[in-house]
């Protein structure tokens, strides 16, 4: 781990001030440190090499808030585990707690927060390996994973600079769930709408999230409960601390034997958590059933790229939309 300078905010106003003064010094970029789950192996690996550490973790952005018309605001700095356990979240947003408790493990979840999570990077080995070829890393040095192992990778949305996928499991749910994320910076607040908040690879995997310098995520606003119900399901290589090789989030509401409302989110295939926009329209009023299902999952992979190692994804992945589905609307006819 390289030298650096550490520096603990006491406001969220002086934390923006610090994180930014670098940048426009042209140093190296500031790095806020909350849980530090990830920064601090980054670090470690060298592949994170920040010139200042500005630590938020006493920033009074831990709440978990009700807002005005049903919806919750997550605070950026609240735990993994005390969004999953709390009792709004677990009757309103089933989906979202399903999907914090398949992460990682009790301790990694209980130091972890809600911004963290958000802004963690790829596992790709390529990506730690700081003797790989990695764009993200070192942007312009090519991609390893190209022709090297890349079972995990992606096969949507990928691009010839970079097949890494994004690790989360929270931010599939939240894309289905159609948050907002809160973020103040150098000129002040904004909010971004989730599915926009991540970016694709292009030919700049190394800018991952639609953030500026300085930017600060303060929290992430649910909206109203979605009617109906949601799932959230995960395969992986073992049952427990394990990235997801396909995951995905369905939220679905029928009414008089039609569909009304569907939502479907998939993790473990694409650089950012994936919304399967042309599964949603082909759902949505249809009846649900095997066609109606069969039709959807093979939308939402449709555009599918699948790399050496990795062909099996999209079978994967359609299976596990199907059966998901169909655990859903079943739940919903016999209970």
């Amino acid at each position: 781990m390289r030298e650096f300078v550490y520096l603990r905010a006491a406001t969220v106003a002086e934390a923006v001030a610090l994180a930014s003064t670098t940048a426009s010094d042209g140093g190296a970029p500031a790095r806020y440190l909350a849980g530090g789950t990830n920064l601090v192996d980054l670090m470690r690996e060298e592949v994170e090499r920040p010139e200042r550490v500005v630590d938020i973790s006493r920033l009074p952005l831990s709440a978990v808030e009700d807002l005005p018309g049903g919806g919750l605001r997550l605070g950026a700095l609240a735990g993994n585990t005390q969004v999953a356990a709390d009792p709004r979240v677990r009757r309103r947003y089933p989906v979202l707690a399903r999907a914090i408790l398949s992460g990682a493990s009790p301790q990694l979840r209980n130091r972890a927060t809600v911004g963290g999570n958000l802004l963690q990077r790829t596992r790709c080995h390529y990506f730690y390996d700081t003797a790989a070829a990695c764009n993200k890393r070192t942007p312009g040095a090519g991609c390893d994973a190209l022709e090297g192992v890349n079972r995990g990778h992606a096969v949507l949305g990928a691009s010839r600079s970079c097949v890494a996928v994004h690790p989360s499991d929270m931010c599939v749910a939240l894309a289905a769930l159609d948050a907002t994320v809160n973020v103040t910076g150098p000129e002040g607040g904004r909010s971004v709408p989730f599915t926009g908040f991540h970016l694709l690879p292009g030919r700049t995997p190394q800018v991952e999230t639609v953030l500026r310098d300085g930017e600060l995520v303060t929290s992430v606003d649910l909206p109203p409960a979605p009617p109906g119900r949601g799932a959230y399901a995960k395969m992986r290589d073992r049952a427990g601390f394990a990235f997801a090789l396909v995951s995905v989030a369905v939220l679905v509401h029928v009414e008089d034997g039609r569909i009304v409302l569907a939502r479907l989110a998939l993790g473990g295939v694409a650089h950012k958590p994936w919304r399967a926009r042309e599964a949603e329209d082909l759902l949505t009023g249809a009846t649900p059933g095997a066609t109606a299902f069969e039709s959807a999952a093979r939308a939402a992979l449709a555009e599918a790229r699948p790399l050496r190692d990795n062909g099996f994804k999209p079978e994967l992945a359609r299976r596990l939309i199907r059966r998901t589905l169909t655990g859903l609307v079943t739940d919903a006819f016999t209970s």
